[in-house]
């Protein structure tokens, strides 16, 4: 067998047995967390971090691991906030999508709502490319809860937006919704990003089954002031889906992560704590403190960085200026060392500078 030919093989064998090698990363019998929009949107804004993009991958459940590791996140919806939620849907999708399709600016037409059941999320996901291929020109069609398929590094991951209007024309528009408030005309700028984020992957998704179908702006559906009514604002998210789409191309191929890990690794959260530290331990992460609101993991990757005097608790942005002086005893010797012949590292020249600028300020207003 030529050399070609043996790699050919190996990479095959690879493709095959990795959704078997995730399921091992899991645990056995542990069900696989599935990966959804907003987790992804998460992923892609941090797209150097492996260990995310590999527990994520294998449907790890960081949060159960976390708890193991005895560094749990506390973050994501209360239950009474899940419950307000799904009843707001159930009033925007009530009556054959009524709301729904006075939002769009179809009030009062009818529209087709395709049946989109399916055994497993294949056979979904087929079901939904299905009725997008399906839909009537000339009509409405929208789809309840349909599912998207999408690559991400080399992993299928399914995604399963609120709804997806297909228009008259054959446009295809992403509606998301939501139970914060829009109170007079405009609503909460952080919780707009983040729901921009989300729908921008959702926009993605679609491109990947037919490119220019689906529109750049989402209908954004939310209760009007302090009531129950629905009402909606368009969201122009071309920013955010050139950013996703260019993060995630950034993304290391998962089967190129879980090939470096040693043999027997597992993530499963009911292996004693060493045994998990040290394999969670063993796949590099990309800590930043923006972290801290959208992974489990969080805590625990803050704790290793601060115990490894890395500059990367500081803050991506720090981080950045500062170039090879990656732990904070490295900065502070830059600081305070005396120049030496040659030395013309930017990061180390402000470094002194403002050390100078601060013992300068100190002597000129000593404190009482």
């Amino acid at each position: 067998m030529s050399y070609a030919d043996a790699t050919l093989s190996r990479v095959r064998t690879v493709h095959h047995t990795l959704p078997e090698r995730l399921a091992a990363l899991r645990g056995p019998d542990v069900a696989p967390r599935p990966l959804d929009a907003r987790a992804l949107a998460a992923l892609a804004a941090n797209p150097g971090c492996r260990r995310r993009a590999l527990l994520d991958a294998a449907g790890v459940d960081k949060g159960a691991v976390a708890e193991a590791l005895g560094a749990p996140a506390r973050f994501g919806q209360s239950r009474f906030a899940f419950s307000r939620g799904h009843a707001f849907e159930a009033r925007v999708k009530a009556d054959g999508c009524a709301e729904l399709l006075r939002l769009l600016g179809a009030d009062g037409a009818h529209a087709e709502v395709p049946d989109l059941g399916a055994a497993g999320p294949e056979g979904r996901a087929a079901r939904t490319r299905l009725a997008l291929a399906e839909a009537a020109p000339g009509s409405w069609t929208l789809l309840d809860h349909p599912l998207l398929a999408l690559d991400v590094a080399g992993s299928t991951v399914f995604l399963e937006p609120d709804a997806v209007a297909v228009a008259p024309d054959g446009a295809w528009t992403v509606a998301e919704i939501k139970s914060f408030p829009i109170l007079d005309g405009g609503a909460d700028a952080v919780k707009v990003g983040a729901a921009a984020r989300q729908a921008a992957v959702y926009v993605l998704a679609l491109d990947a089954i037919e490119a220019g179908r689906a529109r750049t702006d989402v209908l954004l559906v939310c209760p009007k002031d302090f009531s129950n009514l629905p009402t909606a604002e368009w969201v122009d998210v071309r920013k955010q889906l050139a950013v996703t789409r260019r993060q995630l191309a950034r993304l290391t191929r998962i089967e190129e992560i879980a090939a470096a890990l040693p043999e027997g690794t597992t993530f499963d959260p009911a292996r004693p704590g060493p045994d998990l530290t040290a394999a969670v331990d063993s796949v590099p992460a990309a800590y930043a403190p923006e972290c801290l609101s959208s992974c489990e993991l969080a805590f625990h990757c803050r704790d290793r960085a601060r115990a490894a005097d890395s500059v990367d608790a500081l803050g991506r942005g720090l981080r950045s200026d500062l170039g090879a002086l990656t732990t904070v005893g490295a900065v502070l010797s830059a600081a305070t060392s005396a120049p030496c012949d040659g030395e013309d590292d930017p990061a180390v020249t402000a470094l002194r500078r403002a050390a100078a600028l601060r013992a300068e300020a100190l002597r000129a207003h000593p404190t009482s």
